[in-house]
């Protein structure tokens, strides 16, 4: 008599974890990703809304910014937020031209900016450089902690340049990095 072949069964064990065992973990998932999101966006990344068009066209007015002063240290170039409170009463949004212990000339006669002897390329700036009426006697060198900043329309840009302004102390003036 011939044998009938055996029949591989597949067996499927189902997870004996009740509904509301599901629920809570993700309840309990869900908690945890929020408290981290507002943990990060209270003590490590705001947002700012650009105001003015002192830094047309690279930004515009009202725009949205995410800004961060975590471990962070200026470089020219960066694009920053400035508490200014203590000088116009508000959040300023500047470009970092020169740090402490560089050398800076603003030439106005050549619409040009020379760091540490060179002039830098600025592809961003959209308008010329001209002397403000009430400027600052901008030093030589930038001492140390502080950082000479400057907005990329420079025609309508309350910068380093004027006195009401002028250097930015990077401890007092609380300088964060702006990330778009």
């Amino acid at each position: 008599m011939p044998q009938k072949p055996k029949k591989n069964k597949i067996r499927i064990k189902i997870n004996d974890k009740k509904i509301t065992d599901y629920m809570f973990d993700f309840t309990r998932t869900i908690i945890f990703v929020f408290a981290i999101i507002s943990v990060a966006f209270t003590f490590i990344i705001r947002d700012a809304n650009v105001v003015g068009n002192s830094m047309l066209d690279t930004l515009h007015s009202d725009d949205k910014i995410f800004i961060t002063n975590f471990m962070y240290e200026p470089k020219c170039g960066d694009i920053v937020a400035i508490n200014a409170e203590n000088q116009i009463e508000k959040r300023i949004i500047k470009r970092v031209i020169a740090v402490e212990g560089q050398t800076l000339v603003v030439d106005y006669s050549k619409n040009a900016v020379y760091v540490d002897g060179i002039k830098i390329d600025e592809p961003y700036v959209s308008s010329l450089t001209r002397e403000p009426s009430n400027p600052l006697q901008i030093p030589y060198v930038i001492p140390e902690g502080y950082i000479f900043v400057m907005g990329d329309n420079r025609l309508d840009s309350l910068d380093s340049r004027y006195s009401e302004i002028g250097l930015i102390d990077e401890e007092t003036d609380e300088v964060c990095l702006s990330m778009m």
